[in-house]
């Protein structure tokens, strides 16, 4: 090529040849990247596409908190190598680099412990499935609901609509209600003067007709399970009482159940007592 640029009288394109093909070259490197990227992420896209009608609720929010973890893990690694990559292109030698960032990276580990701890946590988070996106969970002293998991942090958003991110360094325990089933507790006063036996037949015939309802009756898996008196309360009795419902339907079942017993009580005459409250007087003493 350089012998046919003489002949042509083009001698000045010969200077900048190396320089051409190191630049044809960091697009092609470049454009590589692209496609491994753009490929990676069309993989994962597939595989979740492969389970979004998959029955199995659980298993579509793991696959789906997977799925982001897998995008982020490969575009870091598929940027690092291109990087490496066109350095080594233009002349930069990328060993002294390595070295270097080995002995940053021990230094720099002792005053980043916690954001080691943060991905390692992370890790073992995603690994042993303790959560996936869409749970309703409980940790770090926060509960909401999980929007998003990564090796770093994760984000909650509580019921006021706050949204919570929490290190995954600082996770020691994990509290999810939303695997399996749930159970909505019932815990319900009633007068002195009641008789316990009339109620929780009461009870049992509002379960039984909300198990029938076409709103909350898929959610509700089991018959209510009446436990009996619970404790003996300053002006009432307590009883206690669950139904096995979805996960994160507990709630709703709860609120829905309260409304319709609290109805079948008045019908019933039975009224649900006022706690007592206790007034403090304080004395104002004047000199």
């Amino acid at each position: 090529m350089t012998n046919l640029l003489k002949r042509l009288g083009i001698d000045f394109l010969t200077e900048w040849l190396p320089v051409i093909g190191s630049i044809v070259h960091l697009l092609l490197i470049a454009l590589i990247a692209w496609g491994l990227m753009l490929g990676s992420r069309r993989l994962v896209r597939v595989f979740h596409e492969s389970v979004a009608d998959h029955p199995d609720e659980e298993r579509r929010r793991r696959v789906q908190t997977l799925s982001r973890m897998f995008n982020h893990i490969a575009a870091t690694i598929i940027g690092l190598v291109a990087s490496m990559i066109m350095l080594d292109e233009i002349g930069i030698s990328v060993q002294p680099l390595l070295a270097t960032a080995g002995v940053a990276g021990l230094a720099i580990g002792f005053g980043a412990q916690s954001l080691i701890k943060d991905y390692f946590g992370g890790f073992f988070l995603l690994i042993e499935d303790q959560l996936r996106q869409g749970d309703l969970v409980e940790l770090g002293g926060k509960s909401g609901e999980v929007e998003s998991v990564t090796l770093r942090h994760v984000r909650l958003r509580d019921y006021e609509g706050n949204v919570h991110y929490i290190p995954n360094g600082i996770i020691t325990t994990v509290t999810n209600r939303s695997r399996g089933h749930a159970f909505a507790v019932i815990d319900l006063p009633i007068p002195y003067d009641a008789d316990p036996s009339q109620v929780f037949e009461l009870m049992r015939q509002t379960a039984a007709a909300m198990r029938e309802d076409t709103l909350f009756g898929p959610s509700i898996l089991e018959d209510m399970e009446v436990s009996g008196v619970d404790r003996f309360a300053d002006s009432s009795v307590m009883l206690r009482a669950r139904m096995k419902t979805r996960p994160s339907q507990q709630q709703s079942v709860r609120r829905e159940y309260l409304r319709r017993i609290k109805l079948t009580l008045d019908a019933r005459g039975i009224g649900i007592p006022f706690p007592q409250l206790t007034v403090h007087t304080a004395s104002i003493q004047g000199g």
